[in-house]
C-alpha cells in the first residue's frame, strides 16, 4: 500500500453526511488499504451549512464503527477511515470547486444529496457562484471539464429516488438548455459521461446520540467530532460495469454490477421495506415500540416470518439470492445497536403500504387464486391503526381512514390507485379480531 500522502485524488463526492462516510468512503478506504485501488475522495459540501470545516480540521480522517449481527453473532468493526483527502465548500470557495474539473486524475463522481437533491429549479444563472441545486453545480463542473478537453466521469448517484442516475441526467440536460451551453456540449455530456442509476442499502446511525454510547466511543477515539456508526450489512447495486476501474468486488465489497437495478429495487422494497410496513401497525397496536422488540416477541416474529416466507418470497420468486436477502433482513432487524422506532417507520403508512405491500398482495392473488392470509391481516391492522391508534400522516388521509367504513376505504382509487375491494371479506374478519378480542388472541392463527 502506498503512503497515504502519495495517493492521488480521483473521486469527487457531493455530500459529507454520515451515510456516504459509512458507505462509499469506507469502500474506497478498503480498496486503498488492500492496494486494489489508488485514489482519494474530495468532498464537496452540497448546501451552505455542513461538515466541510470539521473534515478539513481532521485532515479528512474519522472513526467508523460497523455493528450488527453476522452469521448469528454480534460483530463490531472499528476503522479509521482515511480515504478523504480534503473538503471544499463551494459557497465560500467556488473557484476551488470548479478547478476540480481541471485535473485529469478525477474519474468518479459520487453523490448523496438527499431525495430532494436531484431537482431542476430553473432559476439559477450560469454565472451564479455557486448555483443553488446539485444538478446545476454538476452542470457547471461538467462544462468546465468539457472546456478543458478532458474525458468525462463515472457518475454514481446514491439518492433514494427511482432511476436516480437517469433523473440526474435529465436535470443536467435541462440546465444545458436553460444556460444555452450548446449542442456540442450536450453531446459530450451524453457520450463521455456515464450516469449510473444505483441502489444503496445500509442503515447508517451516524454520530452516536445516546450519551452512554457517545462517551464509550469517544474514549476509544478522543477528539473525533465525526465519529460515524452504521450496520454491518451493505449492498450497492450499480447499473453498468466498471469493475476494471473500480474493483469493488475484487476487494470483497458487496457491489453488484448490472444492466438494470429494477429487480434489485423490487426485492428490497418488497422484502425489507415490505416487512417493515406489514409488521408495524399490528406491532404498535400490540404495544411494542421498536423493531428489536418485535424480533424478541414470539407472536410478532412468527407473523413476520409468515409474511415473508409464505407470501412475499413465493410471489416475487424464491431464488437463492432472494432467500439470502430475506435471511439478512431478520439479522438486520435483530441488530442490538440499532434502536429503530416503530412510530418512525409508521410515518405515512398508507402510501408506504400502497407501494411496498399492496403489489405483492395483488400478485399473490393472481398467482394463487386466493388472498394472502398474513398480508390481508396487515391491511386490517393498518386500518385499525388509523382508527384507534396514533397515525402520523397527511391530515386528509388520517381523517378519511378514521371516519370511513372499511368498504369505502378499500374501494378508494384515490388512496390505493385502484379498487381493492377483493380483499374486503378477509380484511373485515381480521379487523373484527383486532378490535374486538384481547391481543393475546390476535396471532393464534399463525402456524
Amino acid at each position: 500500500m502506498k503512503n497515504n500522502n502519495e495517493i492521488k485524488e480521483t473521486v469527487i463526492q457531493f455530500g459529507e453526511g454520515g451515510f456516504l462516510r459509512s458507505f462509499a468512503d469506507k469502500f474506497f478506504d478498503v480498496m486503498n488499504k488492500m492496494g486494489t485501488y489508488d485514489g482519494k475522495v474530495v468532498v464537496v459540501q452540497p448546501i451552505q451549512t455542513g461538515l466541510c470545516d470539521v473534515l478539513n480540521e481532521q485532515n479528512g480522517k474519522y472513526n467508523l464503527f460497523l455493528r450488527g449481527i453476522s452469521a448469528g453473532k454480534e460483530v463490531c468493526e472499528h476503522t479509521l477511515v482515511q480515504s478523504v483527502s480534503r473538503a471544499i465548500n463551494p459557497y465560500t470557495d467556488y473557484q476551488a470547486f470548479l478547478s476540480l474539473a481541471d485535473s485529469p486524475d478525477f474519474r468518479v463522481i459520487v453523490s448523496n444529496t438527499t431525495e430532494a437533491g436531484i431537482e431542476y429549479l430553473g432559476t439559477e444563472k450560469p454565472d451564479d457562484a455557486p448555483p443553488k441545486s446539485f444538478p446545476a453545480k454538476l452542470t457547471a463542473l461538467l462544462y468546465r471539464r468539457y472546456l478543458a478537453g478532458l474525458p468525462g466521469f463515472i457518475i454514481l448517484s446514491c439518492e433514494l429516488i427511482d432511476r436516480n442516475g437517469d433523473e440526474l441526467k435529465k436535470c443536467v440536460e435541462k440546465y444545458i438548455e436553460l444556460w444555452k451551453l450548446g449542442e456540442e456540449f450536450r453531446n459530450w455530456v451524453l457520450s463521455e459521461n456515464s450516469f449510473c442509476s444505483t441502489l444503496v442499502d445500509r442503515i447508517c446511525t451516524g454520530y452516536p446520540k445516546d450519551e452512554n454510547e457517545k462517551k464509550k466511543l469517544s474514549e476509544i477515539c478522543p477528539g473525533d467530532r465525526l465519529i460515524d456508526t452504521a450496520e454491518i450489512f451493505h449492498l450497492w447495486v450499480i447499473e453498468g460495469d466498471f469493475e476494471n476501474e473500480l474493483p469493488f468486488r475484487k476487494s470483497g465489497i458487496n457491489v453488484v454490477w448490472t444492466d438494470c437495478v429494477d429487480s434489485y429495487k423490487k426485492r428490497k422494497v418488497r422484502i425489507l421495506n415490505g416487512a417493515h410496513t406489514s409488521m408495524v401497525p399490528a406491532a404498535l397496536l400490540y404495544g411494542l415500540e421498536t423493531v428489536g422488540e418485535c424480533m424478541k416477541n414470539e407472536n410478532v416474529r412468527k407473523f413476520l416470518e409468515k409474511c415473508i416466507y409464505d407470501e412475499i418470497l413465493p410471489t416475487i420468486g424464491e431464488s437463492e439470492e432472494n432467500r439470502d436477502f430475506a435471511a439478512s433482513v431478520f439479522e438486520r432487524f435483530e441488530n442490538p445497536y440499532i434502536k429503530h422506532m416503530l412510530m418512525s417507520i409508521a410515518l405515512n403508512s398508507v402510501s408506504k403500504f400502497k407501494v411496498r405491500v399492496l403489489p405483492t398482495m395483488l400478485e399473490y392473488r393472481e398467482k394463487n387464486g386466493k388472498n394472502p392470509e398474513a398480508l390481508t391481516f396487515s391491511l386490517a391492522a393498518l386500518i385499525a391503526f388509523y382508527k384507534i391508534g396514533t397515525p402520523n400522516d397527511l391530515p386528509e388521509v388520517t381523517e378519511f381512514m378514521k371516519n370511513s367504513e372499511i368498504a369505502e376505504i378499500l374501494s378508494s382509487s384515490e388512496i390505493w390507485g385502484q379498487d381493492i375491494s377483493v380483499f374486503r371479506p378477509e380484511v373485515e374478519n381480521w379487523f373484527s379480531l383486532i378490535t374486538e378480542t384481547p391481543k393475546e388472541e390476535w396471532f393464534k392463527w399463525v402456524k
